[in-house]
């Protein structure tokens, strides 16, 4: 009598890279896209002082020209309003 070996096929683990593309395109099927940026090293030397810097500048601008200042105000108070209805819509 021949004696039948089985053998279980494993299917092979999937590597880093095939994780990857799979979370990726189940992304991309929910209607969403990877974007990516540079953003300023904020560990990186001079980094605080450019920082304090830019904000003097700013500062500056802000008390030599009122204008500047109902300007800015007035965009947040807007922005800050369509945030809220953005939450309201999403919550309804």
């Amino acid at each position: 009598m021949p004696l039948a070996i089985l053998c279980a096929i494993m299917p092979a683990a999937s590597t880093p890279a095939q994780r990857v593309a799979k979370r990726r395109a189940a992304l991309r099927a929910q209607g969403l896209r990877l974007v990516q940026i540079w953003v300023p090293d904020s560990r990186a030397p001079g980094f605080a002082e450019e920082c304090a810097r830019q904000a003097a500048i700013v500062d500056k601008a802000n008390r030599v020209d009122a204008d500047l200042t109902q300007f800015t105000d007035s965009a947040a108070q807007e922005f800050n309003e369509h945030l809220e209805g953005l939450e309201v819509e999403h919550r309804t």
